[in-house]
């Protein structure tokens, strides 16, 4: 198994799968809209990496959306390579805006503690895990970023190019029973994460709740186990949900986890 991971691949994963989930952050959290009501002027973000991906976080009336592919906006951030936006959102440099040097008081006052809020329910501390609705919400945006990640390591990663490659078209979806479904959508050995229950699932892989789900994510639980135990089910096309739990698994090297 791969250990190493690619600059490339990870600064998918970041754009699309950690950044990607302020959108989920600000539909979760209070307090993450009390900081959208700070400012609710329309803005765009694009994030333009050199040899890899490029999207925009699009803000407006108090919503947040990722549009995916484009590269210009109000605010655009340009960087050299995969390495340079890894190391941002790292948190080991600071970006540099190219326009949009007018809408400063949103990155500063609005975006910055964004991130800095996601950044804390999907790292919590042994504390915050003490109150049972951030527990819920952390674990809910750890399971869609994870999920997100999947899809990105299917197309951009060595590994994840591999396992993809054994997975026929359609849908698989990752659930937690009576909280929400995500689907991982599989097109010619490409795959598309969606943030939303599939119609119908070619496979799929169910949690009995969250709290199994933060476990497997944490690593306080092994998938086998939990199958074994019931706790986790498994339906439809099996081989589909094998080969996206071993991508899965290389989500965590990108994660730090």
């Amino acid at each position: 198994m791969l250990t190493e991971t690619e600059p490339r691949a990870a600064a998918y994963v970041n754009l699309y799968a950690v950044l990607g989930a302020i959108p989920e952050l600000c539909r979760r959290v209070p307090e993450a809209r009390a900081l959208l009501a700070r400012d609710l002027r329309p803005v765009s973000i694009a994030f333009v990496v050199r040899g890899g991906p490029r999207g925009v976080l699009a803000f407006r009336d108090g919503e947040v959306q990722m549009v995916p592919d484009r590269a210009t906006g109000t605010v655009v951030m340009p960087f050299t390579g995969p390495a340079a936006f890894n190391k941002v959102v790292d948190g080991t440099a600071q970006p540099i805006p190219v326009s949009g040097f007018h809408r400063l008081g949103f990155l500063t006052g609005v975006f910055a503690p964004l991130t800095e809020l996601l950044a804390r329910y999907l790292k919590p501390t042994e504390d915050d895990l003490v109150d049972e609705r951030f527990r819920e919400a952390s674990t809910a945006l750890t399971l869609h970023v994870a999920t997100a990640a999947v899809a990105q390591l299917a197309n951009e990663d060595r590994q994840g190019r591999f396992s993809a490659h054994l997975i026929p078209d359609g849908d698989v979806a990752l659930e937690v029973t009576g909280a929400f479904a995500y689907t991982l959508r599989v097109l010619e050995h490409r795959m598309t994460f969606l943030p939303e229950a599939s119609p119908h699932p070619r496979a799929a892989m169910t949690f009995a709740d969250l709290d199994v789900a933060g476990r497997l994510l944490s690593g306080q639980a092994s998938a086998m186990a939990c199958i074994c135990d019931g706790t986790i089910a498994m339906r439809g096309t099996v081989s589909m949900v094998d080969n996206v739990n071993r991508i899965l698994d290389r989500v965590g090297q990108y994660l730090g986890e």
